[in-house]
């Protein structure tokens, strides 16, 4: 095994280990975190694997092996801002119905207060 593959390996352990020391502290989501946990595994298999991408190259039809890499991450990317553009939207929907909700709680807190101020 080349050296550059041991370091690959080991810099991969490290991360999935503080991935994990993430999620366990709560600063992380596991629903997010699967994306990183993925992409590491992946990158582990082909620091193993030293001609896996050539083979994954070749079985998708690509010329350069480096251009799949960056198609690849080009699409993974795009698919996670989507996934996170899902996920902004829930938030605004439920932050102005929160800010509707708490708007009329105040208004009756309001009308409440002034309620008993007349019976005084």
């Amino acid at each position: 095994m080349a050296r550059i593959q041991i370091i690959t390996i080991v810099i991969n352990f490290a991360f999935l280990l503080s991935i994990g020391w993430l999620i366990l502290k709560g600063k992380l989501r596991e629903e997010y975190a699967i994306v990183w946990l993925v992409c590491t595994v992946l990158l582990g298999i082909f620091a193993i694997w030293r001609d896996g991408l050539e083979v994954m190259a070749r079985l998708f039809g690509v010329y350069e092996a480096p251009n799949l890499v960056f198609t690849g991450f080009i699409f993974l990317i795009l698919i996670y801002l989507l996934h996170l553009s899902i996920v902004n939207s829930k938030l605004q929907k439920n932050v102005t119905r929160l800010a509707q909700e708490i708007a009329l709680l105040k208004q009756e807190n309001e009308e409440k207060a002034k309620k008993e101020l007349n019976k005084e």
